[in-house]
């Protein structure tokens, strides 16, 4: 535990020593059942964009709305924002599918949060999702799990579709809930509508069986879960127990030690967990967010 903790007050003590920047401040804050009915091992494997065949599971992204919010762009594909999510998403998918990965349990499924709302969760969600979607043999499906405030729906456009939830409830099939993005390799699953039993519905066996089927079902795909603040709702430490991976986001000169070591002790249990310092300066450069920026250990190790 004490790498992320200690990782992320090296980068502070540091930063503390410069000018503060603005660099993506506003930008930063965006603050199954499964359709089983296939009868052949090809058509199981199929991209589940398939799935969303219809127009109405068809969403356009609205890019000039993402490059308002300072979210990655197809047009930059070399910029200094592009970069720095290569560095980020490197040692996720050599954990889920690098030769000799360690044997850990659901390594395409990750979870990403932060210790308190406004330090860029969901930034870094969708980033690291449509980075992802530019890797030649690699799907994303991107879930919005933050079913209290569903930033990524919102974003996306759709926070009055059913998703996550509707799922869990039985109410509607994965087929129904889907949606086609069109980045071709990009699939994002709607929170849903909200729900005074999330909480139990995140922890129920049902979403564990979700979480399973996603990860087995679909051996090459990553997902990732965009979930609520670890501090603000227990939701994200529910959430945590089923997924692989997690991805801690921490802001910059402004989330409190005490703050990121209350985080970090209640994913004791997870096998893997990175650390994403956000809000970084860009006198910085690459080096320091790649050294200071994230790291991942292994608690079994």
């Amino acid at each position: 535990m004490g790498d992320c903790v200690s990782l992320i007050e090296k980068a502070l003590e540091k930063q503390s020593a410069e000018h503060s920047s603005d660099l993506g401040e506003e930008k930063n804050d965006l603050d199954i059942q499964v359709d089983v009915s296939s009868k052949s091992e090809e058509k199981e494997k199929e991209h589940w964009n398939d799935l969303a065949s219809s127009n109405k599971n068809y969403i356009k992204v609205d890019l000039d709305f993402f490059k308002e919010k300072g979210m990655l762009s197809p047009d930059d594909p070399h910029g200094q924002l592009a970069e720095e999510y290569r560095i980020i998403k490197q040692p996720l998918l050599l954990n889920a599918f690098g030769e000799g990965k360690n044997e850990i349990e659901n390594a395409n499924l990750i979870l990403v949060t932060s210790s308190l709302p406004g330090e860029g969760k969901t930034f870094t969600s969708v980033n690291l999702a449509m980075s992802i979607a530019t890797e030649l043999d690699k799907r994303v499906l991107l879930v919005d799990a933050d079913v209290v405030k569903p930033a990524a729906s919102k974003l996306f456009g759709v926070e009055e579709r059913s998703g996550l939830i509707d799922l869990l409830e039985k109410d509607v099939t994965f087929k129904e809930v889907l949606l086609r993005t069109d980045f071709p390799k990009l699939t994002f699953l709607p929170a849903g509508r909200r729900h005074k039993h999330a909480t139990e519905l995140l922890s129920s066996d049902a979403m564990r069986k979700l979480a399973k089927e996603m990860s087995q079902r679909y051996p090459d795909r990553i997902i990732i879960f965009d979930s609520p603040p670890l501090l603000a709702t227990t939701q994200a430490s529910v959430l945590a127990k089923h997924v692989g991976q997690v991805v801690l986001v921490v802001e910059a000169e402004s989330t409190p030690q005490y703050i990121v070591q209350e985080s970090a002790a209640s994913l004791s249990e997870c096998d893997v967990v990175g650390c994403v310092l956000n809000k970084t300066k860009q006198g910085f450069g690459l080096g320091y967010y790649a050294y200071y920026g994230y790291k991942y250990y292994n608690y079994n190790n």
